[in-house]
Protein backbone atom coordinates (compact mmCIF):
# COMPACT_ATOMS: atom_id res chain seq x y z
CA UNK A 1 0.00 0.00 0.00
CA UNK A 2 0.75 3.63 -0.54
CA UNK A 3 1.59 6.09 2.22
CA UNK A 4 -2.27 7.20 1.74
CA UNK A 5 -3.78 3.93 1.84
CA UNK A 6 -3.68 3.86 -1.70
CA UNK A 7 -2.27 0.42 -3.76
CA UNK A 8 1.05 1.21 -5.05
CA UNK A 9 2.00 -0.15 -9.12
CA UNK A 10 4.14 -2.53 -7.25
CA UNK A 11 1.32 -3.84 -5.08
CA UNK A 12 -0.68 -4.08 -8.05
CA UNK A 13 1.59 -5.97 -10.37
CA UNK A 14 2.00 -8.39 -7.39
CA UNK A 15 -1.72 -9.18 -7.59
CA UNK A 16 -2.30 -9.93 -11.27
CA UNK A 17 1.25 -12.24 -10.97
CA UNK A 18 -0.84 -14.18 -8.43
CA UNK A 19 -3.76 -13.61 -10.61
CA UNK A 20 -1.81 -15.44 -13.47
CA UNK A 21 -0.22 -17.71 -11.54
CA UNK A 22 -3.55 -19.15 -10.00
CA UNK A 23 -5.11 -19.44 -14.06
CA UNK A 24 -2.23 -21.78 -14.83
CA UNK A 25 -3.27 -25.50 -15.33
CA UNK A 26 -1.36 -27.44 -12.55
CA UNK A 27 1.86 -29.18 -14.32
CA UNK A 28 2.74 -32.58 -12.63
CA UNK A 29 6.19 -31.52 -10.62
CA UNK A 30 5.63 -33.96 -8.23
CA UNK A 31 8.73 -35.88 -7.22
CA UNK A 32 7.10 -39.05 -7.44
CA UNK A 33 6.17 -38.83 -10.83
CA UNK A 34 9.44 -36.17 -12.13
CA UNK A 35 12.45 -38.21 -13.46
CA UNK A 36 14.73 -35.36 -11.27
CA UNK A 37 13.05 -34.16 -8.00
CA UNK A 38 14.40 -30.97 -7.81
CA UNK A 39 13.13 -28.58 -11.17
CA UNK A 40 13.76 -24.98 -11.04
CA UNK A 41 11.27 -23.07 -9.16
CA UNK A 42 8.76 -21.51 -11.30
CA UNK A 43 10.10 -22.47 -14.60
CA UNK A 44 8.12 -25.45 -15.55
CA UNK A 45 5.11 -23.73 -13.79
CA UNK A 46 5.19 -21.01 -16.74
CA UNK A 47 6.50 -23.24 -19.88
CA UNK A 48 5.31 -26.90 -19.15
CA UNK A 49 6.00 -30.67 -18.51
CA UNK A 50 8.01 -31.53 -21.77
CA UNK A 51 8.08 -34.96 -20.71
CA UNK A 52 4.45 -35.99 -22.50
CA UNK A 53 6.01 -35.55 -25.59
CA UNK A 54 9.54 -37.44 -25.24
CA UNK A 55 6.86 -40.27 -23.97
CA UNK A 56 4.84 -39.90 -26.63
CA UNK A 57 7.95 -39.99 -29.48
CA UNK A 58 9.12 -43.12 -27.91
CA UNK A 59 6.14 -44.94 -27.63
CA UNK A 60 5.45 -44.30 -31.00
CA UNK A 61 8.46 -45.76 -32.53
CA UNK A 62 9.17 -48.19 -29.76
CA UNK A 63 5.27 -50.08 -30.18
CA UNK A 64 5.10 -50.75 -33.36
CA UNK A 65 8.72 -51.72 -33.26
CA UNK A 66 8.01 -54.89 -30.54
CA UNK A 67 5.25 -55.87 -32.53
CA UNK A 68 7.59 -56.31 -35.41
CA UNK A 69 9.93 -58.27 -33.24
CA UNK A 70 7.05 -60.63 -31.97
CA UNK A 71 5.64 -60.93 -35.82
CA UNK A 72 1.81 -60.05 -34.75
CA UNK A 73 -0.09 -60.13 -37.98
CA UNK A 74 3.05 -61.23 -40.30
CA UNK A 75 4.58 -57.92 -39.17
CA UNK A 76 8.71 -58.32 -39.42
CA UNK A 77 11.21 -56.60 -41.24
CA UNK A 78 12.47 -54.83 -37.72
CA UNK A 79 10.10 -52.66 -38.45
CA UNK A 80 11.59 -50.83 -41.08
CA UNK A 81 7.91 -49.82 -42.61
CA UNK A 82 8.40 -47.15 -39.78
CA UNK A 83 11.24 -45.76 -40.81
CA UNK A 84 9.40 -42.27 -40.97
CA UNK A 85 7.98 -42.91 -37.34
CA UNK A 86 11.52 -42.98 -36.27
CA UNK A 87 12.68 -40.03 -37.92
CA UNK A 88 9.69 -38.12 -36.99
CA UNK A 89 8.39 -39.13 -33.85
CA UNK A 90 11.43 -40.84 -32.01
CA UNK A 91 14.27 -38.81 -32.97
CA UNK A 92 12.71 -34.95 -33.46
CA UNK A 93 10.06 -34.98 -30.27
CA UNK A 94 12.44 -36.81 -28.11
CA UNK A 95 15.21 -34.70 -29.10
CA UNK A 96 12.88 -31.54 -28.75
CA UNK A 97 11.83 -32.33 -25.24
CA UNK A 98 15.21 -33.35 -24.10
CA UNK A 99 16.60 -29.71 -24.79
CA UNK A 100 13.54 -28.07 -23.49
CA UNK A 101 14.54 -30.46 -20.24
CA UNK A 102 17.93 -29.02 -20.38
CA UNK A 103 16.60 -25.64 -20.08
CA UNK A 104 14.41 -27.07 -17.20
CA UNK A 105 17.71 -28.05 -15.46
CA UNK A 106 16.89 -31.14 -15.63
CA UNK A 107 20.17 -32.98 -16.55
CA UNK A 108 18.53 -36.60 -16.27
CA UNK A 109 15.77 -36.15 -18.82
CA UNK A 110 17.88 -34.57 -21.35
CA UNK A 111 20.60 -37.02 -21.34
CA UNK A 112 17.82 -39.92 -21.28
CA UNK A 113 15.60 -37.90 -24.12
CA UNK A 114 18.39 -37.04 -26.17
CA UNK A 115 20.36 -40.44 -26.37
CA UNK A 116 16.59 -42.10 -27.20
CA UNK A 117 16.09 -39.22 -29.85
CA UNK A 118 19.48 -40.29 -30.99
CA UNK A 119 18.91 -43.83 -31.52
CA UNK A 120 15.74 -43.55 -32.93
CA UNK A 121 17.84 -41.28 -35.83
CA UNK A 122 20.75 -43.34 -35.68
CA UNK A 123 18.26 -46.59 -36.31
CA UNK A 124 16.02 -44.74 -38.78
CA UNK A 125 19.18 -43.39 -41.04
CA UNK A 126 20.50 -47.42 -40.72
CA UNK A 127 17.55 -48.85 -42.45
CA UNK A 128 17.35 -45.69 -45.49
CA UNK A 129 19.28 -46.69 -48.39
CA UNK A 130 20.59 -42.98 -48.88
CA UNK A 131 22.85 -43.45 -45.53
CA UNK A 132 24.17 -46.42 -47.50
CA UNK A 133 24.93 -47.74 -44.28
CA UNK A 134 24.10 -51.72 -45.13
CA UNK A 135 25.51 -51.36 -48.88
CA UNK A 136 28.82 -50.15 -48.08
CA UNK A 137 29.50 -53.51 -47.10
CA UNK A 138 28.16 -54.68 -50.06
CA UNK A 139 27.29 -52.46 -52.87
CA UNK A 140 27.53 -55.41 -56.13
CA UNK A 141 23.85 -56.21 -54.34
CA UNK A 142 23.02 -53.12 -52.25
CA UNK A 143 19.11 -54.64 -52.07
CA UNK A 144 20.26 -57.54 -50.19
CA UNK A 145 22.86 -55.65 -47.95
CA UNK A 146 20.90 -55.86 -44.70
CA UNK A 147 21.81 -59.65 -44.31
CA UNK A 148 25.30 -58.84 -44.72
CA UNK A 149 27.31 -61.11 -42.42
CA UNK A 150 29.85 -58.20 -41.68
CA UNK A 151 27.37 -55.24 -41.35
CA UNK A 152 25.35 -57.65 -39.04
CA UNK A 153 28.32 -58.55 -36.92
CA UNK A 154 28.90 -54.85 -36.66
CA UNK A 155 25.76 -53.23 -36.10
CA UNK A 156 24.94 -55.76 -33.64
CA UNK A 157 27.57 -53.47 -30.84
CA UNK A 158 25.08 -50.82 -31.40
CA UNK A 159 21.90 -51.87 -29.56
CA UNK A 160 24.65 -53.48 -27.23
CA UNK A 161 26.05 -50.85 -26.05
CA UNK A 162 22.64 -48.95 -25.54
CA UNK A 163 22.10 -51.60 -23.73
CA UNK A 164 24.79 -50.71 -21.03
CA UNK A 165 23.77 -46.67 -21.39
CA UNK A 166 20.32 -48.10 -19.78
CA UNK A 167 21.51 -50.11 -16.95
CA UNK A 168 23.50 -47.02 -15.78
CA UNK A 169 20.49 -44.99 -16.63
CA UNK A 170 18.56 -48.20 -14.32
CA UNK A 171 21.22 -47.28 -11.53
CA UNK A 172 20.43 -43.64 -11.92
CA UNK A 173 16.58 -44.23 -11.76
CA UNK A 174 16.87 -45.77 -8.67
CA UNK A 175 16.32 -42.02 -7.27
CA UNK A 176 12.61 -41.68 -8.85
CA UNK A 177 9.80 -43.91 -9.47
CA UNK A 178 8.89 -47.92 -9.66
CA UNK A 179 7.34 -47.42 -13.53
CA UNK A 180 10.92 -45.81 -14.30
CA UNK A 181 13.47 -48.34 -12.51
CA UNK A 182 11.76 -51.55 -14.43
CA UNK A 183 11.72 -49.45 -17.61
CA UNK A 184 15.12 -48.80 -17.58
CA UNK A 185 15.72 -52.31 -16.42
CA UNK A 186 14.12 -54.07 -19.09
CA UNK A 187 15.29 -52.07 -22.13
CA UNK A 188 18.59 -53.85 -20.69
CA UNK A 189 17.77 -57.30 -21.14
CA UNK A 190 15.68 -56.24 -24.88
CA UNK A 191 18.69 -54.55 -26.22
CA UNK A 192 20.50 -57.52 -25.39
CA UNK A 193 18.60 -59.63 -26.87
CA UNK A 194 18.77 -57.88 -30.44
CA UNK A 195 21.96 -57.57 -30.03
CA UNK A 196 21.84 -61.08 -30.19
CA UNK A 197 19.94 -61.29 -33.15
CA UNK A 198 22.11 -59.39 -35.23
CA UNK A 199 25.17 -61.61 -33.95
CA UNK A 200 23.30 -64.60 -34.80
CA UNK A 201 21.98 -63.07 -38.53
CA UNK A 202 25.98 -62.58 -39.01
CA UNK A 203 26.30 -66.15 -38.60
CA UNK A 204 23.31 -66.76 -41.09
CA UNK A 205 21.09 -67.86 -38.23
CA UNK A 206 17.11 -66.64 -37.92
CA UNK A 207 16.97 -66.45 -33.90
CA UNK A 208 13.71 -66.23 -33.76
CA UNK A 209 13.53 -66.63 -29.93
CA UNK A 210 15.87 -64.18 -29.31
CA UNK A 211 13.68 -61.66 -31.46
CA UNK A 212 10.67 -62.65 -29.91
CA UNK A 213 12.33 -62.01 -26.20
CA UNK A 214 13.69 -58.52 -27.27
CA UNK A 215 10.23 -58.20 -28.39
CA UNK A 216 8.18 -58.80 -25.34
CA UNK A 217 10.52 -57.44 -23.03
CA UNK A 218 10.02 -54.23 -25.15
CA UNK A 219 6.40 -54.54 -25.06
CA UNK A 220 6.20 -54.26 -21.35
CA UNK A 221 8.54 -51.57 -21.17
CA UNK A 222 5.64 -50.16 -23.62
CA UNK A 223 2.96 -50.96 -21.26
CA UNK A 224 4.83 -49.37 -18.32
CA UNK A 225 5.67 -46.04 -20.93
CA UNK A 226 1.79 -46.22 -21.60
CA UNK A 227 0.66 -45.77 -18.21
CA UNK A 228 3.33 -43.06 -17.12
CA UNK A 229 1.88 -40.86 -20.38
CA UNK A 230 -1.40 -41.51 -18.73
CA UNK A 231 -0.45 -40.25 -15.40
CA UNK A 232 1.33 -37.33 -16.97
CA UNK A 233 -1.47 -36.45 -19.30
CA UNK A 234 -4.02 -36.69 -16.71
CA UNK A 235 -1.82 -34.37 -14.35
CA UNK A 236 -1.20 -32.13 -16.97
CA UNK A 237 -5.17 -30.87 -16.67
CA UNK A 238 -5.24 -31.19 -12.85
CA UNK A 239 -7.23 -34.39 -13.29
CA UNK A 240 -8.71 -35.03 -10.08
CA UNK A 241 -7.62 -38.66 -9.76
CA UNK A 242 -3.36 -39.34 -8.83
CA UNK A 243 -2.56 -42.50 -10.01
CA UNK A 244 0.60 -44.44 -8.06
CA UNK A 245 3.68 -44.24 -9.98
CA UNK A 246 5.72 -45.93 -7.13
CA UNK A 247 8.19 -43.55 -5.40
CA UNK A 248 11.34 -44.70 -4.59
CA UNK A 249 13.08 -41.56 -2.55
CA UNK A 250 12.87 -43.35 0.09
CA UNK A 251 15.00 -45.80 -1.03
CA UNK A 252 17.68 -42.97 -1.83
CA UNK A 253 17.58 -42.00 1.18
CA UNK A 254 17.64 -45.28 3.46
CA UNK A 255 20.89 -45.52 0.86
CA UNK A 256 22.22 -42.55 2.19
CA UNK A 257 21.46 -42.84 5.73
CA UNK A 258 23.50 -46.24 5.38
CA UNK A 259 26.51 -44.37 3.59
CA UNK A 260 26.87 -41.50 5.86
Amino acid sequence: MGPNGQSSSSDIEIGEQHKFEDQLPAQPQSKHIEMEPNPIAGVQAALGNPMPMALLGFLMSLTPVTNALMGWRGAGGLGAAEVGVFYFFGGLLMIIASFLEFFLGHTFQFAVFGSFGAFWLSFGATLTPFYNAAAAYQPESPETALTNPTFNATFAYFPLYMGLLCFIYFIASLKTNLVLMLTFLLLVPMLGCLSGVFFKAAEGITATNLMTAAGACGFVVCILCWYLLTVQILASVAFPVNFPVGDLTWLANRLARKHS
